[in-house]
């Protein structure tokens, strides 16, 4: 009687055990064989933390604290008058290379980031607008530009252009901006106003930096 029992009070347990742990609870998973496994100590994503004294769970960096590498840029706003006062003081730092691997690193960005838009020779005529994405793209000789402006609007972004900060580091933005004005020189014969301005490096200035460099 017993022994054929044991299948029904097998199923019955089976079914039991199923059942509950189907049970609707939040988070809840149903019985499980070692539960420290699955419900560890971590916190979901924006759930009060009873830990910390706001409970909030997404925490903010240490005050004062920045990414490596990072290039503050707050003084100058989003806006046309933030544009107006980089194109007006930004200039670039000297830890920027100019050299030219600097030069070609530039030109891959651009390439990445700017040739669809705004064409390999910086003319407006990239694929999205010569297939009609996009319309109105300025060739770089007909806009007053420098190397401060164009650092400001790969920062921020303007007009159709969006914001390219999240996706371009301030050096690499440097970088860009000086391979755009190189196009725009090439679309205008004139030397890049850094190159015009700067003086000409005598031979005994030349050999300093070599040795300085070793």
């Amino acid at each position: 009687m017993l022994k054929n029992s044991f299948p029904l009070l097998l199923a019955v347990i089976l079914l039991a055990a199923g059942l509950s742990s189907c049970e609707e609870i939040d988070n809840f998973r149903g019985w499980v064989f070692m539960p420290d496994m699955y419900d560890g100590p971590a916190v979901e994503t924006y759930a009060p933390n009873t830990q910390i004294g706001d409970s909030i769970s997404a925490l903010k960096p240490v005050n004062g604290t920045v990414p490596r590498g990072f290039m503050a840029y707050q003084e100058f706003s989003p806006q046309q008058s933030g544009y107006d006062s980089a194109k007006a003081n930004l200039t670039m730092p000297k830890a920027v290379p100019t050299d030219s691997a600097a030069l070609v690193k530039g030109l891959e960005i651009y390439n990445i980031f700017c040739d669809h838009c705004h064409g390999d020779k910086g003319m407006g005529k990239g694929i999205l607008v010569e297939n009609g994405v996009y319309a109105g793209v300025p060739a770089y000789k007909d806009r007053d530009i420098n190397l401060g402006s164009i650092f400001h609007v790969v920062t921020y972004g303007k007009n159709l252009m969006g914001a390219h900060a999240s996706q371009i580091t301030p050096e690499e933005r440097w970088l860009v901006a000086q391979h755009v004005m190189k196009l725009r020189a090439q679309q205008t014969d004139e030397a890049p106003a850094d190159e015009a301005d700067a003086p000409e490096e005598t031979e005994e200035a030349a050999a300093d930096n070599q040795t300085a460099m070793k």
